[in-house]
């Protein structure tokens, strides 16, 4: 796996404070479960909790990178899953990966209305207005200093590349379900995430080596 996928795997977090790499390696609903599940959460309470348990932490988690703010990523997924609510009884199972893919698709669209409604964009926000992403004091603080500066560096990207990256590693969908979610083709998906994850590689080495120099700028001063 690339390098740079790893770091954005490490760092990517729910609101519970799970990585990215975890939420990964839960068990994937089979097919056949989430079509039955999704048919009877149209009328049946315990089934929608089932799949909002399985989806929250992966929504969660694209939608507070995009926006920066725990409460406003708070209150926008719950708006997102209202609006799933309402709409699961005109959803149709098309097989593996259109849930998620429809979902997402909700969700991407939540974010870009935030965004115009509040005429920004999703730029760095302070330290104190990150979701907290750490399990103690410290390690909180850790971790929203890394969010910020990964915030800021996919900020970098061109909007195609930046979105496919946000999908793929903090909602944690298959390029399959993100072609889905973008409207593209499978391998124009896997270009721009491995295009993007070699920009960011290169921005990576060059954030380093501006850290090297300053050091050894502050080392000659001391």
């Amino acid at each position: 796996m690339d390098y740079f996928a790893l770091i954005l795997i490490e760092h990517t977090c729910d609101h519970h404070g799970e990585t990215a790499e975890r939420l990964n390696m839960q068990i994937q609903l089979e097919p056949e479960r989430e079509r039955q599940l999704i048919e009877r959460a149209k009328d049946d309470p315990e089934a929608f909790r089932e799949l909002y348990q399985h989806y929250l932490p992966k929504v969660y988690a694209y939608v507070a990178y995009r926006v920066g703010k725990k409460q406003e990523a708070e209150d926008l997924v719950s708006e997102l899953f209202l609006k799933v609510v309402e709409r699961i009884s005109d959803f149709q199972y098309r097989g593996a990966g259109t849930f998620p893919a429809w979902l997402f698709q909700i969700a991407r669209n939540q974010v870009n209305a935030f965004f115009r409604r509040n005429n920004r964009d999703s730029n760095p926000v302070p330290l104190e207005d990150l979701p907290d992403v750490g399990e103690s004091p410290g390690e909180a603080v850790l971790r929203k200093e890394r969010f910020a500066e990964l915030r800021e560096m996919i900020g970098t990207l061109s909007p195609r590349r930046r979105e496919t990256i946000m999908l793929k590693y903090f909602g944690g969908l298959r390029n399959q379900e993100i072609a889905r979610v973008l409207s593209l083709d499978e391998r124009t998906v896997a270009s721009h995430i491995s295009r993007g994850l070699a920009n960011l590689q290169l921005k990576l080495v060059e954030n380093s080596q501006d850290e090297e120099i300053d050091e050894n700028e502050f080392t000659k001063q001391a």
